[in-house]
């Protein structure tokens, strides 16, 4: 199995495991469709294939992403 970490909204990072020949088939799949990340890729994929809104990806889709720096400030509050 392959271990795959991604970063999701800069805040919270996952680790999954998928076989290498899963790897290839996303490597592929991002250049096919112009991608640069694992997520963007599973969130196409998924609102296509389940016909899930966009918006249900987050509670406010207006809002900008955190940074490191950002998560940082509220750890020390």
């Amino acid at each position: 199995m392959f271990k795959y970490s991604y970063s999701y909204s800069y805040i919270m990072k996952t680790t999954i495991q998928v076989s290498k020949k899963t790897v290839r088939i996303l490597k592929e799949l991002m250049k096919r469709i112009n991608v640069k990340t694992y997520d963007e890729l599973i969130r196409i994929m998924v609102c296509e294939k389940y016909k899930v809104r966009n918006s249900l990806f987050g509670s406010n889709p207006n809002l900008t992403p955190f940074k490191e720096e950002d998560e940082a400030e509220l750890h020390e509050l």
